[in-house]
């Protein structure tokens, strides 16, 4: 799967669960300041995108440091690439 596919799909993921533009789907867009997500949705996310890509996060440390839409995306992307491997 490429990079601009795993974007899609998180952006597409996240806009139905959250109910959210995806115009505003942008990778410097902060969770909390830009998009209106808090903690309690950081939990809903997580089921989100085990649920669509098919691996879990549980309670991996390296989540806690995602604040952008490009953090999600690195993370998400990087995570992939360890199962494709």
């Amino acid at each position: 799967m490429l990079d601009n596919e795993i974007v899609k799909r998180v952006n597409t993921a996240l806009a139905a669960e959250f109910e959210l533009d995806i115009e505003d789907m942008v990778p410097e867009a902060s969770f909390k300041d830009d998009l209106g997500l808090d903690s309690l949705d950081a939990v809903d996310m997580v089921i989100v995108l085990e649920q669509e890509f098919g691996f879990k996060i549980g309670k991996d440390s390296k989540i806690l440091e995602i604040r952008k839409l490009a953090d999600l995306y690195t993370y998400v992307i990087d995570k992939r690439n360890l199962l494709v491997e």
